[in-house]
């Protein structure tokens, strides 16, 4: 039996686990340009993160949401047309951005 988050009217599901979250987040990122945007995204993130420790110039860390949130925000709105699972599910929703970027880079998924 599918249990439903009681305080959401629209009944949709709550998530237990981030086992049973992740092909959720995978059908919300069904547009490759999408997904291409999450991964640029992610990997700008490191690399911003990186020269910020090589240069220690800690204030580069601070354009690391901009980054990271700007390119799978721009998927969402533009190619999947639909909310950002980040609005409703922060944690699994980040989470989710870097399984599916290791499975997109180990061939699990489509690139």
């Amino acid at each position: 039996m599918e249990q439903t988050d009681s305080g959401n009217p629209a009944g949709e599901k709550a998530f237990q686990s981030f086992a049973e979250f992740y092909p959720f987040y995978l059908s919300e990122h069904a547009n490759d340009t999408s997904r291409r945007l999450h991964y640029i995204g992610s990997l700008l993130v490191l690399c911003i993160l990186a020269w910020a420790i090589l240069s220690q110039n800690w204030l580069l860390l601070i354009v690391i949401p901009v980054a990271g949130y700007g390119f799978a925000w721009v998927g969402h709105f533009f190619f999947e047309k639909n909310r950002p699972a980040t609005f409703k599910y922060p944690l699994y929703s980040l989470m989710g951005d870097w399984v599916m970027l290791r499975d997109a880079l180990t061939g699990r998924i489509r690139f």
